[in-house]
């Protein structure tokens, strides 16, 4: 079996939970890895539930500058896609966040990203190539309960999955040239490997907690997205940031 390439991200607004839900299942039947669909909302029902799929997960805890992470107890396709969690994203409120996007921004929300004028979700959206007006009303839409669905597809799959998400009801669809930021790319041998914007936020020490948790946790799962949000809450749980927005400070109690 050939590896998935994720080489661009799609991506598209839906005004229903509804629609979200068919347009993970369809994205699941074209091919779509269930580790590159990312989906946010604030505004899901608790009491969905769907046959044969996981309704709970365990309660993880962390932080973030200006809130916390931890495990959602609701049911839904969600549980079929890695990470799920709800993340305190700055200007939107607490989010309930599924796939690759939710480490994404457990990064984007240390150091520089978290204290400037227009950080959080439309910060980690620009970063992807998309334009500041769209990120705007992606941010805002999500704000207002609406959700956000993305995929990471092959290029040769970009048209059909643009198209697949327009069809399911997706609005202001946009296709970015690359995929989800990662913190690594597999196992981390050492610190040369991490991204330069988590390296870059993290001290000598923090980057060893870094790797030694992301490996562990990417060892036992081979899931990039789960072993990234594990390292995240690591360094939440035993590091402060400092006034240059690294994470350096160790916690007397951890």
């Amino acid at each position: 079996m050939s590896e998935y390439k994720a080489e661009r991200t799609i991506s598209a607004v839906f005004k229903e939970q509804e629609q979200v839900d068919k347009v993970v299942r369809r994205l699941l039947d074209r091919g779509v890895s269930r580790d590159h669909i990312s989906v946010m909302g604030n505004n899901f029902q608790s009491e969905t539930r769907i046959s044969g799929f996981i309704t709970k997960k365990d309660v993880i805890f962390g932080g973030l500058r200006s809130g916390a992470i931890f495990g959602s107890l609701f049911g839904s396709l969600l549980g079929l896609l890695s990470g799920v969690g709800v993340l305190f994203i700055p200007f939107v409120g607490p989010v309930v966040a599924a796939g690759p996007i939710g480490a994404a921004l457990l990064g984007a929300a240390s150091g520089a990203l978290a204290g400037s004028a227009g950080a959080g979700l439309a910060s980690v959206l620009m970063t992807l190539g998309m334009p500041k007006e769209k990120a705007a009303v992606y941010e805002t839409r999500l704000k207002a309960g609406e959700f956000i669905v993305m995929a990471e597809v092959p290029a040769d799959k970009s048209g059909e999955i643009s198209l697949l998400l327009e069809s399911a009801g997706g609005e202001e669809t946009h296709t970015s040239e690359v995929a989800l930021p990662r913190a690594c790319s597999g196992n981390c041998n050492g610190a040369e490997d991490l991204a330069p914007e988590v390296r870059s936020h993290l001290s000598e020490a923090a980057q060893k907690t870094f790797i030694e948790r992301y490996n562990s946790v990417f060892d036992e799962t081979k899931d990039e997205s789960k072993a990234e949000e594990a390292a995240w809450n690591a360094i939440h749980q035993q590091y402060e940031e400092d006034e240059n927005g690294v994470w350096s400070k160790q916690k007397v109690n951890v």
